[in-house]
């Protein structure tokens, strides 16, 4: 039975794949005619890029025991005809678990001890480090031995209060959070740290990636988990137990962890799970529904939600429901409603920032392209009028025409001078710039929080040194954007100086907007600031704790900085680009035009050939600026279904 979010899904990839091949033809074609220069191609493959690697990643968070891992069994694995994910009662998925897909890796399951915790590296460094990682390979044409295999993410140690303590899962400061004692006094601790499964999965091969969260003990130990992947998921859905509705620990969870100081919780829905438990054969049906609706109520209250975010579900009966193609009881765990909200709200999110942006990259993408088909329309125009003005001259016209041609071309060359003078001030200006963004000014300021952390009776100055440290940041950021206009403006007006001199038709292109930078900034700063509350004062005096906190920072931070200076790098890039194309498209137009002299000396019907050369390029140019319309139009308009582009590309080159 198809779904409506894996049906959306579905054709969102179809889209992305329809996408990134009528890119391929749309660079093939403007290669073909001479249209791909760097910033262009730059471009085309920013976007390739951008279609390809796209993912779209759903948090599942709970308190243990509210059915988290069913869900995800119900919605995605459903297929299996049985369970993947473990599910048994009690605490099962111990450890934060990501499910994805990347090609160039096997089938496999990679699980990183819990004992990496005690050493300094981020949970991103140690994604690089793939020996570190217990891999067990995973065969997908076999359920049994998934979920078997699967099962190991639920594995635990038993560990001396000591080290419980140094991992992160004892705090002698809030007794009543801790784990009970074993029969002889060890502490229940996860085995890994976090487990990464690579299956090819059809929605997971699109670009879906599931994020599985354990209760507040463990995402409360794991700084990188709160500050980094939750905040970053397209959408979190907050399961609750419909029997029990809004635990304590269920409201801590998501006060710390899953609402931002905007107050922002569109991306939000809250699942409340196990209705099944309140289907009461002593009650009527509209006796339970009524006791689901208040409990859907209150829950939404509680949590400052509207009720329409409040789905109530059973995850297990929808699981058996697909497993045994019921249809009457997959329509009474409610299942497909929750499927229907991811749908509309997940995806049709993430579809319409992807396609904003994506005709955003293809609108620059024309503009710089038919800037250089304007450059060869201007320079035929010169052309025809030059060479209408030879009609009925004598030989020692022609001549004096060829040495004026000679003498531009000569004052031309000359003109590099100048051009190389203003290339080596705006690349001073680009230095400064790409200093503000580098990775030393953001080592240097990570290493500047981490000293400011491990002062002696820091734990009330802990928000006061994060401030600081993003407040110079932010200024970074101001001091590259003031650079940056002030570059735009030298470029405007040695482009207005040089098309004025030689002729050009330069144009600078829009300054990178840095100010989105600095709004990215504001919310790192948001998600970390929130988890510097009172709760968390006590664990940020301890060093370790504090440095795997800046870590993840770093690596977030990393991003936003590596996304910015990309950024600058193409708007240097495309006035580059422009210039150089400029200098060509000139060169060979003088070629050209003393080639048309050449003819014209030589035989008396030179001149009306040329003349009709020039009006056959002239429709030829006219025809590629309407082809290049119609392909970017495509682009931005690639149907979900219909002809394909390999099917549309047959039938135009036939």
């Amino acid at each position: 039975m198809g779904t409506s979010f894996n049906e959306q899904f579905d054709q969102h990839g179809a889209w992305r794949r329809e996408f990134a091949l009528r890119l391929k033809l749309l660079s093939e074609w403007m290669k073909d005619h001479e249209l791909l220069d760097s910033a262009v191609e730059e471009r085309l493959r920013r976007l390739e890029q951008q279609m390809r690697s796209d993912k779209v990643m759903v948090a599942f968070v709970a308190e243990f025991s509210r059915g988290k891992s069913e869900l995800i069994n119900a919605i995605f694995f459903a297929g299996y005809k049985r369970r993947i994910m473990p599910a048994s009662a009690g605490r099962t998925t111990m450890c934060p678990t990501e499910l994805g897909y990347d090609a160039e890796v096997p089938p496999c399951l990679r699980l990183l001890p819990i004992e990496t915790r005690l050493q300094p590296q981020a949970l991103m460094e140690w994604r690089a480090v793939p020996d570190k990682w217990t891999r067990i390979d995973l065969d997908v044409n076999d359920p049994g031995q998934l979920a078997q295999a699967l099962e190991k993410v639920a594995e635990v140690r038993h560990v001396p209060k000591e080290e419980a303590r140094a991992l992160g899962f004892w705090h002698d400061e809030v007794p009543e959070d801790n784990p009970m004692l074993d029969a002889d006094g060890l502490v229940e601790v996860p085995k890994w740290r976090h487990a990464l499964i690579n299956i090819a999965h059809p929605l997971l091969k699109q670009g879906l990636v599931i994020l599985d969260t354990p209760g507040l003990n463990a995402i409360g130990a794991e700084p990188e988990l709160t500050v980094n992947l939750i905040p970053q998921a397209h959408a979190v859905v907050f399961i609750l137990a419909a029997d029990t509705g809004v635990t304590k620990s269920d409201l801590s969870i998501w006060r710390e962890h899953l609402i931002s100081e905007t107050g922002s919780t569109d991306s939000r829905l809250v699942v409340l799970n196990k209705i099944d438990t309140m289907w009461d054969s002593l009650s009527t049906p509209t006796q339970v529904q009524a006791q689901i609706d208040r409990q859907r109520a209150t829950s939404a209250e509680i949590l400052g939600l509207p009720r329409e975010q409040v789905i109530p579900v059973s995850a297990q009966k929808g699981l058996v429901a697909k497993v045994n193609d019921d249809e009457a009881l997959l329509q009474a765990s409610q299942l497909p409603v929750l499927e229907r909200a991811l749908a509309d709200g997940v995806m049709g999110q993430r579809q319409k920032i992807l396609r904003a942006a994506v005709a955003g990259g293809i609108g620059d993408l024309r503009m710089e392209a038919a800037r250089a088909l304007n450059i060869r329309r201007r320079d035929l125009a010169e052309q025809m009028l030059e060479l209408k003005g030879l009609r009925g001259k004598n030989t020692s016209v022609i001549k004096h025409m060829r040495s004026r041609i000679e003498q531009e071309q000569g004052d031309f060359d000359v003109s590099g001078a100048k051009i190389h003078a203003v290339r080596s001030v705006h690349l001073k200006l680009l230095r400064e710039v790409f200093t503000l963004l580098g990775t030393g000014t953001l080592k240097a300021e990570m290493g500047e929080l981490t000293s400011a952390l491990r002062q002696p009776g820091i734990k009330l100055g802990v928000k006061k040194a994060y401030s600081q440290t993003f407040d110079r940041l932010r200024e970074g950021l101001r001091k590259a954007q003031a650079t940056s206009v002030e570059i735009q403006n030298m470029l405007g007006g040695t482009f207005r100086q040089l098309n004025a001199e030689y002729g050009f038709s330069l144009q600078a292109p829009q300054e990178p907007d840095l100010a989105r930078y600095i709004r990215d900034l504001d919310l790192v700063e948001r998600s970390h600031t929130q988890y510097l509350g009172v709760g968390n004062a006590l664990k940020l005096a301890q060093p370790e704790f504090a440095d795997r906190l800046v870590r993840a920072l770093a690596t977030r931070l990393r991003v936003v900085y590596e996304s910015a200076l990309g950024e600058v790098e193409l708007w240097n890039k495309s006035a580059a680009a422009q210039l150089d194309a400029q200098l060509r498209e000139r060169r060979r137009n003088f070629g050209r035009r003393i080639e048309a002299i050449e003819r014209i000396q030589q035989a008396a019907t030179g001149l009306d050939d040329r003349i009709a050369e020039i009006d056959a390029q002239e429709v030829a140019l006219n025809q590629l600026d309407a082809k290049l319309i119609e392909l970017t139009a495509h682009l931005i308009a690639t149907p979900a279904g219909g002809e394909s582009a390999n099917e549309e590309a047959a039938r135009k080159t036939a």
